[in-house]
């Protein structure tokens, strides 16, 4: 049966939580909160917040400086994943993707499902790594962020999630670049 096998120790993660968004601030803003509170509830580290407005050279400029920090281990973004002419968020990130995630839009999709039926086809929610990070584009609202957290994120970056888990395979998600260099 998968679950937290007790006799791990838990390691706390280093994550940054970005929202895109042209009307919110720290002040209003639910869904980076939200993300906020349940990382830290759960022991890992907020590196960094910050809102961008719904542009991809603002977005990609945000998150590739996060990709570059060796300090920072995942990043969440919330927002910008509809079909509306502002929703440029896939569109920003999918191209910094090394490897794309694509089990993490179809998990997600089955645990919004349970919550909101088929409104869920509404959300190019998209996952992947690069640079040895990992990336998670989730959409906008609060309920979609506890989702994609309770449902996914809080397990998968748990080293203590069995029988697999995101945090033990960090230390070889970079293992193409040493090849490189050992060969060189």
């Amino acid at each position: 049966m998968p679950g937290i096998d007790e006799t791990l120790t838990f390691i706390p993660l280093s994550i940054a939580v970005l929202t895109v968004s042209d009307t919110r601030s720290l002040d209003d803003d639910k869904s980076g909160a939200t993300l906020a509170e349940r990382i830290t509830k759960a022991g890992h580290r907020l590196s960094d917040r910050a809102i961008v407005p719904d542009d991809v050279e603002a977005i990609r400029e945000k998150v590739g400086g996060w990709i570059a920090d060796p300090a920072i281990d995942v990043i969440i973004t919330t927002g910008g994943t509809g079909f509306t002419g502002r929703d440029v968020t896939p569109e920003a990130i999918e191209p910094l993707f090394e490897k794309r995630m694509d089990g993490f839009s179809a998990v997600f999709h089955r645990v919004s499902y349970e919550k909101i039926g088929t409104s869920t086809i509404q959300s190019r929610t998209t996952a992947g790594v690069a640079n040895a990070t990992f990336i998670f584009v989730l959409p906008g609202s609060p309920g979609a962020c506890k989702d994609a957290w309770d449902g996914i994120l809080a397990s998968q970056l748990d080293y203590r999630y069995r029988p697999c888990n995101f945090v033990e395979i960090m230390p070889r998600l970079d293992e193409h670049l040493k090849r490189g260099k050992l060969q060189g």
